[in-house]
């Protein structure tokens, strides 16, 4: 397989959540990453959302690229049989390599993590240190409460209106595919 044109970074649950459909979705963006001749920037985790996802792109022959905090080796049982497989030291610095690895960031259900996730690569952009696209996979309405949220604090005065033009929320695989298509050409 020729080298990837285009490297999705993927932040998600170490948790696979209560609806099949989480997993599904997850393991039905692995395979879309490896369809498209693109790498898989995670955080290099065995479990949950982030182990399926990077479970389906190795088997369709996606390359992958896994970042871990030394601290969560023993948790997420970091996958060494990436691509690239990288220990950091700490929370911040995973994510910092994570975004600088990648052209696009994709955010599936998860929780506290995957929030924090999500919030640096917002401020980032609003701050104006990147205009990488943020897609948020919506499956099965998960996202809906978060944008709500992002509204509340529009409406409140703590926010431009434009904060939300820095947010895609995509309903399934298919628009994911094409939203990612267009942002990355």
């Amino acid at each position: 397989m020729p080298r990837p044109t285009r490297s999705i970074c993927v932040f998600c649950g170490s948790r696979s959540g209560t609806r099949p459909e989480y997993a599904a979705q997850a393991h039905a963006l692995g395979s879309l990453i490896a369809a498209e001749n693109w790498r898989l920037v995670y955080g290099a985790g065995d479990v949950g959302l982030m182990g399926e996802v990077a479970h389906a792109a190795q088997a369709a022959g996606a390359e992958t690229f896994g970042v871990i905090p030394v601290h969560l080796l023993g948790v997420e049982r970091g996958s060494r049989d990436l691509t690239t497989f990288i220990v950091t030291e700490d929370m911040h610095e995973r994510k910092k390599v994570m975004f600088m690895n990648s052209d696009a960031v994709v955010v599936l259900p998860g929780g506290a993590g995957s929030l924090d996730e999500f919030f640096e690569v917002l401020t980032w952009r609003q701050l104006g240190l990147h205009a990488k696209p943020i897609l948020l996979l919506d499956t099965e309405g998960y996202w809906q409460p978060l944008m709500g949220l992002i509204d509340h604090v529009i409406a409140e005065g703590f926010a431009d209106p434009g904060i939300r033009d820095y947010v895609t929320l995509i309903p399934d695989i298919p628009a994911l595919a094409a939203a990612l298509r267009a942002a990355l050409s």
